[in-house]
């Protein structure tokens, strides 16, 4: 797997450097069964009935099956009817785990229904020994794919092990 990503982020790194540039990876294997519980746990908790929000402050985690994210601060809003989440903003510095990566941002927002992870701002992947960057990742969390545009980078090492 891990070679594929370089192949790919090969690709990517060879692109006109005025175009913006895109990479397709795959987040870990992570699939995610977004009907599991959704746990939060923080320093502080505020509701808000008018618009139907949670905000979450203070070493925030939110744990979904084998997804964890941490953030300063995570915004849950829930569906129109009230009946479940609809989404997680997350602000502050956030970084998603799965198994087998970790990804940081300055920001988050995940769709649930969707299972969609959308982070922005300075984004950093690191999977194994290779790292990748750019200003946007999307996550599909339902078949653990992804993709990183807006000056992507990332950097090889000759004749290392895969």
């Amino acid at each position: 797997m891990l070679s594929c990503l370089r192949i790919v982020l090969l690709a990517a790194s060879l692109a006109a450097p005025a175009a913006a540039q895109q990479a397709d990876i795959r987040f870990g294997g992570l699939t995610q069964d977004t009907s599991l519980p959704v746990e939060v746990t923080s320093d502080s908790l505020s509701v808000d009935q008018a618009d139907g929000a949670a905000l979450f402050t203070g070493n925030v985690l939110v744990v979904q099956g084998g997804m964890r994210m941490t953030a300063g601060m995570i915004r849950v809003e829930y569906n129109d009817d009230g009946t479940g989440i609809d989404r997680l903003h997350g602000t502050g510095g956030v970084t998603l785990v799965s198994p087998t990566d970790a990804a940081e941002a300055a920001e988050a927002v995940y769709t649930i229904a969707s299972g969609m992870v959308v982070m922005t701002g300075n984004v950093l992947l690191t999977q194994g020994n290779a790292a990748i960057s750019g200003e946007r990742l999307t996550v599909n969390l339902t078949d653990g794919t992804g993709i990183m545009t807006g000056r992507v980078k990332t950097i090889f090492t000759p004749g290392q092990k895969k």
